[in-house]
């Protein structure tokens, strides 16, 4: 289940690998043809607790090539000096872990964080550079708008994305119009789309216009529908947030706590333990009765 507008962006991929394929054509980026693009996993670890995990990691057997190549997917939604360094990091790690060349992939949702994630990165001295890495960037900057409700019929994942990396843009309206309108003559798949757009325009004024977008196009999905939707959303956002305060304070997190964290949809609860997160010696506190 996808929790926050950050990882809506990548994990769109993790649900529908093939999507790569078709988007960087539109991005003005040849792709070439494969037999398979596999979902690897994140963590790039090395040693506890400084822990490394790159948002979304793919493994692409190229149709003429035995080894194929790696892609590495990051969700940026800001300028983020630190993630330059761990991005030099995710390429070498995974090129000496897998032996296959990686790429990296940055998707961005303005075209301020596009431009600056786009800039080359140097690893040297001025005498000499050891490494030089260049982000692939999909964001607002080279992907075209998708508002034609026939080509968001054809491809509803890619018209997802598309709604994603203009999310800041004045076009946004005409793009959740068309997918509304699609995804309300469908009958299969279309309640999942409905709440991952929902989910993944993140708070604000784009998630009220597609509320409002769903309760005017059909009333398959009315307001009780959406709002659970939201609320839901939010509960996963919580949790989350619960879970990355734990792990950045260092803090091991069993399975057991990790999935109650994950289960719980009782936003008052959760707002207990995301305060108790900021204090506990270990995670099983965070259910302490007081």
């Amino acid at each position: 289940m996808v929790s926050s507008p950050h990882e809506a962006m990548h994990r769109i991929f993790r649900e529908e690998p093939a999507l790569f394929a078709r988007l960087l054509p539109r991005a003005g980026i040849d792709f070439p043809k494969y037999h398979s693009i596999e979902p690897l996993d994140t963590d790039l670890s090395e040693i506890r607790p400084m822990e490394r995990r790159v948002d979304s990691a793919f493994r692409v057997q190229v149709a003429d090539d035995e080894g194929g190549f790696l892609l590495a997917v990051e969700s940026q939604s800001k300028p983020d000096t630190d993630k330059r360094n761990s991005w030099t990091y995710y390429l070498a790690h995974m090129y000496a872990k897998y032996g296959l060349p990686p790429v990296l992939v940055v998707l961005c949702r303005d075209k301020a964080t596009a431009s600056w994630a786009a800039e080359p990165i140097r690893v040297g001295r001025p005498f000499h550079t050891s490494m030089l890495v260049f982000p692939l960037v999909l964001g607002p900057g080279n992907l075209s708008v998708i508002t034609d409700p026939d080509e968001v019929a054809e491809d509803v994942p890619l018209a997802v994305f598309s709604a994603f990396a203009h999310a800041k843009d004045p076009g946004l309206p005409a793009i959740l119009e068309a997918l509304a309108e699609v995804l309300a003559r469908q009958d299969e798949g279309s309640d999942d789309w409905v709440e991952y757009v929902e989910i993944g325009l993140g708070d604000g004024p784009a998630r009220d216009l597609w509320r409002q977008l769903m309760a005017v196009y059909t009333p398959k999905f009315p307001d009780s529908i959406v709002a659970e939707y939201w609320n839901k959303g939010r509960a996963n956002e919580r949790a989350d947030a619960i879970l990355r305060l734990l792990d950045r304070r260092g803090i091991e997190i069993p399975d057991t706590v990790r999935e109650r964290v994950k289960d719980c949809t009782d936003l008052d609860v959760l707002s207990v333990w995301f305060d108790r997160s900021l204090t506990v010696a270990s995670a099983e506190e965070l259910f302490v009765e007081e």
